[in-house]
């Protein structure tokens, strides 16, 4: 555990910018390098042609499972790939042990392509609980912090969404539908109306912070890995939004959530977007 002479919070206090440089390392030693020169033996498939994992996804979290665990002992790491090798590795998030969450290559699609709309997530948790999260696209150079009671930030300035402008459109990104039950699909159907445009969502890491920046409405996602939500859930809270499952209750990372949930820009958006998931069913 983390040494009883120091919490969470005076741990973030002393040591964020050096997670924010562990961040920016793994993406400059081991996905930028791969970025638009990858090869096939390079790329393989998990789940499906839409799940895809590169040698950049496994490196990159080797390094930042390394590092993070240095900067803070006593932590773990719950990093996406060592849970596809080992699915028991999940569990760590449920204890009370410092966490850190872990999405290499959130977009691995994306990145494959050669599309820019990837990024790097990294949040740390305990009990449940996420304090920080750290959303890094090097290939836009843009790095968003989330610190529990202290804000949100992209590249240092200070974000605030606000409300969608009245009328006009919510524009949701949605759940990609391989990842969705006949239940969800007719959940989500519910988002097709009058008054919002729904669009396949991209990269989820890089949809939160189109939210937590007030470029995107609204989220309407139907899967629970944490590592997809945990560091941009943050972000959009600590921003001013919220996030609400169709029960009404906030997203847990630690799971049991009934889905699809959404991320908003207020909440006001947020009960509006679970509204119509709730009308589709």
């Amino acid at each position: 555990m983390i040494e009883d002479i120091e919490t969470i919070d005076e741990f973030l206090a002393r040591r964020t910018s050096d997670v924010e440089e562990a961040v920016r390392q793994a993406a400059a030693a081991e996905i930028m390098p791969r970025f638009r020169q990858l090869t096939a033996d390079e790329i393989d498939e998990k789940s499906g042609p839409h799940d895809l994992v590169t040698d950049a996804d496994r490196k990159a979290e080797e390094y930042l499972t390394e590092a993070l665990a240095k900067l803070l002992p006593g932590s773990v790491v719950v990093g996406e790939e060592a849970v596809h090798a080992n699915p028991a590795t999940y569990e760590a998030i449920q204890g009370q042990a410092p966490v850190w969450i872990v999405d290499p290559v959130d977009g691995t699609r994306q990145f494959v392509h050669g599309d820019t709309g990837f990024c790097t997530l990294v949040a740390l948790a305990v009990g449940g609980v996420v304090h920080a999260s750290w959303t890094y696209a090097p290939a836009r150079d843009q790095l968003a912090v989330a610190v529990r009671g202290r804000g949100a930030r992209l590249d240092g300035e200070l974000l605030r969404p606000g409300a969608p402008t009245p009328g006009r459109d919510l524009e949701i990104a949605t759940s990609h539908p391989d990842y969705t039950t006949d239940e969800q699909k007719r959940a989500l159907l519910g988002l097709r109306t009058e008054g919002v445009r729904p669009r396949p969502c991209g990269s989820a890491g890089l949809e939160y912070l189109a939210v937590a920046r007030g470029e995107l409405d609204a989220t309407a996602f139907s899967w629970e890995a944490a590592w997809d939500h945990a560091a941009g859930l943050l972000l959009v809270e600590e921003a001013g939004g919220a996030h609400l499952t169709l029960t009404g209750e906030p997203f847990r990372i630690t799971g049991g959530n009934t889905l699809p949930f959404t991320a908003a820009r207020d909440e006001t958006t947020a009960r509006r977007v679970r509204g119509l998931l709730t009308n589709g069913l």
